[in-house]
């Protein structure tokens, strides 16, 4: 597979510094409680939203996958099954640590993220990781999953995501495969813009901005 390199300006406005704690001042819930975070994240922009969003013409089909909530099959089944494993492996070989939590952005109360892995460099660098399983053979990053990595980044503040994910024949695991996805900060303002129309489409209250007070205690 071909690494995944983007370059990274120097100014980067929805990347503000934060010390190493910074982003746990952020969670909305800690996923302990599933109903609690099924609730919260149907009220905002989640990373799986946002893989949605490819274009203004996408959000029609977003406000109806956000409206119809989610259907499971045997694939996602054996993805839920396959993920507490393939996060050990990612913890021990890279260090970051699985998470259940859910994050809002500083900027934002609606702009939310649940990433599968979070950690912190030696230098104090934020790192997350995303875990998918397929069928298939991946020749490159797909879009969405893209998508979801950038908005996962913008939400935490991270410098950066390690994507990890591992092919089933028949579903009989095969050795995870990884790769670096790096912050492109174009691709997450376009994504912000978007996620905002989607909000709007969605009757959230100034895009969900007024709610930033109520809803958390700012860090």
């Amino acid at each position: 597979m071909e690494p995944v390199t983007v370059s990274v300006p120097a100014e980067l406005p929805l990347w503000d510094e934060q010390t190493e704690a910074e982003h746990t001042a952020r969670i909305v819930t800690d996923g302990s409680d599933r109903v609690a975070w099924h609730r919260a994240r149907s009220r905002g922009v989640t990373a799986t939203d946002a893989a949605r969003l490819a274009g203004p013409g996408s959000i029609p089909s977003a406000v109806r996958a956000k409206a119809g909530g989610g259907f499971g099959n045997a694939f996602t089944e054996h993805g839920r099954a396959r993920e507490p494993e393939i996060a050990s492996w990612v913890q021990s070989s890279f260090g970051i640590d699985p998470n259940r939590a859910l994050f809002r952005s500083r900027h934002h109360a609606l702009h939310l993220a649940t990433p599968d892995g979070i950690g912190v460099e030696q230098d104090g660098t934020l790192v997350l990781a995303e875990i998918k399983t397929t069928a298939k053979r991946l020749r490159a990053i797909p879009r969405h999953y893209l998508r979801q990595i950038w908005w996962q980044q913008y939400v935490l503040g991270a410098s950066r995501t390690l994507f990890v994910w591992e092919e089933h024949r028949d579903f009989a695991p095969q050795p995870p495969c990884w790769d670096w996805v790096e912050r492109d900060e174009a691709q997450i303002e376009r994504l912000v813009d978007l996620a905002e129309l989607l909000l709007r489409q969605l009757g959230a209250p100034q895009g969900g901005k007024a709610l930033l007070s109520s809803m958390v205690t700012p860090p």
